[in-house]
């Protein structure tokens, strides 16, 4: 009776650390994985008609890429905390040495995971690890939810200003990118209007070849303030903010679309002044280095 008894409890030992950890279901995850990819494609329509990037868009992809990234690490280690409780559970029952009857004499949850007496203090570490990596997971989750709304109002921004934005879209026309310089007539205006007005010690970049977006198009120009990926001194970051002001404030009458710096992003087509953008990992990838300009 003793002996079923034990095994018994080894078996709700291992049964029970999932609902103690709170593993979550597999809803969540591809409902956001179908949302993203609904919107991609209205994104794409919209940024197509528009002429022009949605920087929303990716910064909802990287939030739901780095959520579905933390679940697959949670799933991992969950499944190894699991056998090392399997492992320890049947060690016990073997050496008749543990009663399982004080494991689950408390709450049941990861507060109160350190009762589990029977544990070592590595695999009650383990335990806690994956409670802090469960944490981070319903963060990211949350936050991929967060910029899919981003994505939803800014769509929706820009399609309750169709009309508006068609006619800006017809007051400057459409146009290729040159055969020689690879960019746009407009492009090479804005380029030379900003390199009269501010002076670059750490240079500018246009197009780049391969490029998907403006960049690539011939519709866009990075212009540093820094070098070496690193974050402007004091004046290369006045230079930044007086060159973005300065964008904002001869959108109209040079055609400017949108502009990047210091990981926020002024679409000129909405009109809602600046937004943050999701941390994409780096100095120069967050635009802290240099004001990105893209043209329609």
């Amino acid at each position: 009776m003793r002996s079923r008894r034990r095994v018994g409890l080894a078996v709700m030992a291992v049964a029970s650390l999932g609902v103690l950890i709170g593993f979550p279901e597999a809803g969540a995850e591809p409902d956001q994985q179908t949302k993203i990819r609904a919107l991609t494609r209205e994104a794409a329509a919209v940024a197509k008609a528009y002429r022009g990037e949605i920087i929303s868009l990716d910064d909802a992809k990287i939030a739901v890429q780095k959520a579905s990234r933390k679940v697959k690490t949670l799933k991992a280690r969950l499944r190894a905390a699991q056998r090392e409780v399997a492992a320890m559970a049947q060690t016990s029952y073997m050496g008749g040495g543990y009663d399982g009857t004080s494991v689950f004499s408390g709450a049941g949850d990861l507060s109160t995971i350190s009762m589990m007496t029977y544990l070592s203090r590595a695999r009650t570490e383990r335990l806690n690890s994956v409670k802090t990596l469960l944490s981070q997971q319903k963060k990211a989750a949350r936050k991929a939810d967060a910029e899919i709304d981003k994505l939803q109002k800014h769509i929706r921004e820009l399609k309750s200003r169709q009309h508006e934005i068609e006619r800006m879209l017809a007051r400057y026309g459409f146009q290729q990118p040159g055969p020689t310089t690879g960019l746009t007539q407009r492009m090479i205006t804005v380029r030379d209007a900003i390199l009269r007005e501010f002076p670059m010690p750490s240079g500018y970049g246009c197009l780049r070849g391969g490029d998907a977006g403006d960049h690539g198009k011939g519709r866009a120009c990075d212009f540093m303030m820094s070098g070496g990926g690193r974050m402007p001194d004091a004046v290369g970051k006045a230079r930044g903010d007086a060159l973005a002001q300065w964008c904002i404030d001869h959108a109209r009458e040079y055609g400017i679309m949108y502009i990047i710096w210091q990981q926020k992003f002024y679409d000129m087509r909405t009109g809602t002044g600046w937004r943050m953008m999701s941390n994409r990992g780096g100095i120069t990838a967050n635009h802290y280095d240099h004001v990105h300009v893209s043209v329609l």
